[in-house]
């Protein structure tokens, strides 16, 4: 079975767990978004949002006649 944890690496414990748990080669795996390719719920891609950014800044030009 798989569990999943959050651990908080800005703590005393969370830094001592992370070490331990990087000691082990097999049956311990690290998820990183920014090397895998998911994006966590909430989140979004920089080219997402790149675009949305885009839009909202042509939309607030057009309506304060800016552009």
């Amino acid at each position: 079975m798989i569990q999943t944890v959050h651990l908080d690496d800005t703590t005393l414990n969370g830094k001592k767990l992370r070490r331990e748990l990087h000691r082990y080669k097999k049956g311990v795996r690290f998820d990183n978004p920014a090397t895998n390719g998911t994006v966590p719920e909430g989140y979004m891609t920089s080219k997402e949002f790149r675009i949305r950014a885009s839009i909202k800044v042509n939309k607030f030009c057009d309506k304060h006649g800016i552009l």
